[in-house]
């Protein structure tokens, strides 16, 4: 899998957000929003394009035949949402921790659903290979 530009630009300005006071929160959230929403969305269709490409015998059979790639996509869902909800508390608290927690959740959440698309990734090659 090659580096998604959405992704990486999400995951350095979480890094970086990670250091920030409430105020440059509650100014940037939109920005961050914005960033998460693209990487969201960027991954997905990464995902779908890896599974547009299994043989029909795989895609008649997920998640059973797959199951690795059905648990990776729902602990990158899980964490998606999980990071989700702690961004809403802190805004919520106004809390900048929460908010650097969120961040941190939000990055481990991306790298997780990258994480999957590679299985998804290796269960196209397999099957071709075989």
């Amino acid at each position: 899998m090659h580096k998604i530009a959405e992704v990486e630009a999400a995951k350095q300005l979480m890094t970086e957000a990670k250091d920030w006071s409430v105020w440059h929160w509650l100014t940037e959230k939109r920005r961050v929003r914005e960033a998460a929403d693209a990487a969201t969305d960027a991954l997905e269709r990464a995902e779908k394009k890896v599974k547009a490409h299994w043989p029909e015998d795989v895609r008649k059979l997920y998640p059973a035949a797959v199951r690795e790639v059905k648990k990776a996509d729902d602990a990158a869902y899980e964490a998606r949402m999980s990071a989700e909800a702690t961004f809403d508390e802190a805004e919520r608290r106004m809390s900048a921790r929460l908010a650097r927690e969120g961040a941190q959740q939000a990055i481990d959440a991306y790298c997780l659903h990258e994480h999957a698309i590679r299985l998804a990734e290796a269960v196209a090659r397999n099957k071709v290979s075989q």
